[in-house]
């Protein structure tokens, strides 16, 4: 039986051929999905769909730069796409971020969902398989695990939260 080389494997996946690309398509669907399961099966904004479409569109924008570098201009900034999708992705966020009527703050943890889910992406756009897996699996277990514990210790706080609604007479 022959012995798999997996450093030629993982030479031959960060090179700009179809299987590259497929793979990387594929798993930025996974991790995209990962992360946005947990989302969506709690009803939060940005949910399954929305943070697999973030992951696929950050890992592509990072495959273009890829592209180019390779076969356009060597010299070009590796780091340019990239950037401006950790810049774009705020914008998203900040559209799932809202402050309720007792000024809470609810959406702050789906915003950083989809950062990350974009980060993931532009990891796996690259090739950098090794960082984007374990992101998306810290962030699952984060959001799924560490949401009960976080849970279990505010409700046996001892903090008490008042809120006082002042209306103007006019």
């Amino acid at each position: 039986m022959a012995e798999l080389d997996w450093a030629g494997l993982a030479a031959y996946l960060r090179q700009m051929n179809l299987v590259s690309i497929l793979c990387r398509f594929v798993l930025a669907a996974v991790c995209g999905s990962v992360i946005g399961f947990e989302r969506g099966k709690k009803r939060h904004a940005a949910g399954l769909r929305t943070h697999i479409v973030v992951c696929i569109g950050a890992m592509s924008a990072m495959l273009v730069n890829q592209y180019i570098i390779t076969y356009f201009n060597p010299n070009s900034d590796p780091a340019r796409m990239g950037a401006q999708v950790i810049s774009g992705i705020g914008f998203l966020g900040a559209g799932t971020i809202i402050v309720t009527k007792r000024n809470q703050i609810k959406g702050l943890t789906t915003a950083a969902g989809l950062w990350t889910s974009a980060c993931a992406g532009l990891a796996l756009g690259i090739g950098l398989y090794e960082v984007a897996a374990p992101a998306c699996l810290s962030i699952f277990v984060i959001f799924t695990v560490l949401h009960g514990l976080d849970f279990r210790m505010r409700r046996k706080s001892r903090q008490i939260d008042a809120f006082v609604e002042l209306r103007k007479n006019t």
